[in-house]
């Protein structure tokens, strides 16, 4: 295969700058039939080889990529001009068609599109392509070489384009282009005899499409594809009369923009807007503000100023902090602007309302503990103070009689020398602020109360009515009882016992019986269960009946022993 100097430089640089294709077939030829130099052939169709291999994917991977934006996410503005640059890649569809000139050729393409707007373009396109071999068909099938010192075929179109041009990198784009193709003669290299296969040929052509622009930079971006349906008229040989042939036109390569504004072109005006965290604060505390620019030019340094009506406000970027030290409570406003040129639409400005709050005064609650004492004691006394903002408290108290102690959360109230009846006493709290506040809390001082006198209790009596013969005979039944009185005895070891022993009216000798049954107790509970003797006492008691009666006398407890005659 020879392939001329131009064909060479033009495939190089295009691989260098994308590599989208490899194409392996050869030659282009036409489908009509031509002059050769083989006598025996010259009535043989002539036409292109069938490509060993297509390239299956005309983009290359390392264009497939996700568009991402400029910075701020807008289109960098729309260039002048637009050079185009690139390998082309033709091919009829079908390969054979009568008179069809541009079966499987390569090249490159060159183009200049002049903005009138944002979208529509004005397109000057140029293209030049060869190939190196052609294929006969008839009756001598063999490949041969083509001499093609000269490009085989220039197309030169014109027409409009329609970009659709976003807030992204990748701008997609339509054309519909119209002009001319011419083709140059092919001849057979070596031949001395009818060597021109094709002559020079001029033909109408027009093509219709799109692509899409990789924009890399304001004044540079890869076309990652043109694909373009391309119509040729060419004389049909057989007949002589015109056909249309039907191509495709795929292209890709670098696209230099000169001239237009890169940045202002699609900047809106600028907007500003600016927010404060807390909005509410006491004084003292710090706010932290932030600022947020929209439609900023990324090319262009952005000033910033604040300003405030209550406190201070440091900083000079798009954060600052103001500080309400000094700010008395009130509701103020922040403002800020920000500059990013001279014009109108590059400055902005925003505002923001804050609120400076006044301190809550304390609150304190008082109790006492005990709240009853008797004249001389004393009762503790505890304050709860609180302050919303958790200012520091001091403590003060006061009472209406009797005196309390202490600075803190807890006092004392000593009542000597108070008389008797209700003490107010008076917890008072006071912030770092001045602010204050007072609860109360009552202690009542009672005059003391003696303490009741003992009383004696009578616990169980023992009965002597149910043995005739023996009526002065403790019994088992009897023996029950005393048992009890024992014990309640050994639990109350202070306390005495009177044994009141009585006769039924009637009874012979009844006053001796009596004293004999209370002696017998007796000496049941000495004899029988320990007790000291010292701590029982005799009696002969006047009630009508057959029956000890036992009275437990406490400490300090007086026996009424009226109607009783103590024995011996």
């Amino acid at each position: 295969m020879r392939l001329n100097i131009r064909t060479i430089a033009t495939v190089a640089i295009t691989i260098f700058l994308i590599a989208p294709f490899n194409p392996c077939a050869k030659g282009a030829a036409k489908d009509s039939a031509g002059v050769t130099g083989d006598p025996a052939v010259a009535s043989s169709a002539v036409s292109a080889a069938e490509p060993v291999g297509m390239p299956s994917d005309p983009m290359p991977e390392a264009t497939k990529q996700t568009a991402v934006s400029y910075p701020g996410g807008r289109n960098m503005g729309v260039p002048r001009f637009e050079l185009f640059a690139g390998y082309s890649y033709l091919r009829a569809v079908p390969t054979y068609a009568d008179g069809n000139r541009l079966v499987w050729l390569n090249g490159g393409s060159t183009s200049l599109a002049f903005n009138l707007s944002r979208y529509l373009e004005l397109v000057g396109d140029f293209g030049a392509y060869t190939n190196s071999e052609m294929r006969f068909t008839g009756g001598y099938t063999g490949t041969v070489n083509v001499d093609n010192s000269n490009l085989a075929v220039m197309t030169y179109l014109f027409g409009p384009r329609v970009s659709f041009r976003n807030r992204s990198r990748i701008t997609p784009f339509a054309q519909a282009l119209f002009g001319g193709v011419h083709a140059n003669p092919v001849s057979l290299a070596g031949c001395t005899v009818n060597c021109t296969l094709l002559p020079a040929e001029d033909s109408f052509a027009m093509t219709a499409g799109g692509g899409l622009d990789l924009r890399l930079q304001h004044h540079f971006a890869l076309r990652l594809i043109q694909a373009e349906y391309l119509m040729t008229r060419f004389a049909n040989d057989n007949d002589g009369s015109t056909e249309i042939q039907n191509d495709i036109r795929l292209s890709s390569g670098v696209v230099f923009r000169f001239g237009g504004n890169p940045h202002q072109a699609e900047l809106p005006p600028l907007t500003y807007s600016c927010f404060v965290n807390p909005a509410s604060v006491y004084p003292g505390a710090t706010i932290a503000v932030s600022g947020t620019a929209i439609n900023l030019d990324p090319a262009k340094t952005a000033l910033y100023a604040w300003s405030v009506d209550g406190g201070t406000v440091s900083g000079n970027s798009s954060t600052a902090i103001i500080d309400t030290t000094d700010a008395a409570p009130g509701t103020y406003t922040l403002k800020g602007h920000v500059s990013a040129g001279d014009k109108a639409g590059a400055n902005a400005d925003c505002t923001a309302p804050y609120i400076v709050k006044a301190y809550e005064p304390p609150t304190v609650s008082c109790t006492a503990d005990p709240s009853v004492v008797i004249p001389g004691n004393s009762s503790a006394i505890t304050a709860t103070g609180m302050s919303p903002q958790s200012r520091p408290l001091t403590y003060s108290y006061s009472s209406t009689s009797g005196s309390v102690s202490g600075t803190s959360s807890t006092a004392t109230l000593s009542t000597g020398g108070a008389p008797v009846g209700t003490v107010t006493v008076t917890c008072n709290v006071v912030d770092d602020k001045a602010q204050s506040a007072s609860s109360t809390a009552s202690v009542t001082i009672e005059a003391p109360v003696a303490a009741p006198k003992p009383t004696t209790s009578e616990l169980c009596p023992a009965h002597f009515d149910r043995d005739p013969r023996r009526p002065a005979r403790v019994d088992n039944e009897a023996k029950g009882c005393l048992d009890e009185v024992a014990q309640t005895l050994q639990r109350n070891s202070d306390a005495n016992l009177a044994v009141v022993g009585s006769a039924a009216s009637g009874e012979k000798d009844g006053k001796k019986l009596a004293v004999q049954r209370a002696a017998n107790t007796k000496a049941y509970l000495v004899g029988e269960r320990g007790i000291d003797s010292s701590r029982i006492t005799v009696y002969a008691g006047s009630q009508n009946g057959k029956i000890v009666s036992i009275i437990l006398i406490p400490p300090d407890a007086t026996f009424d022993a009226t109607g009783d005659t103590p024995a011996q």
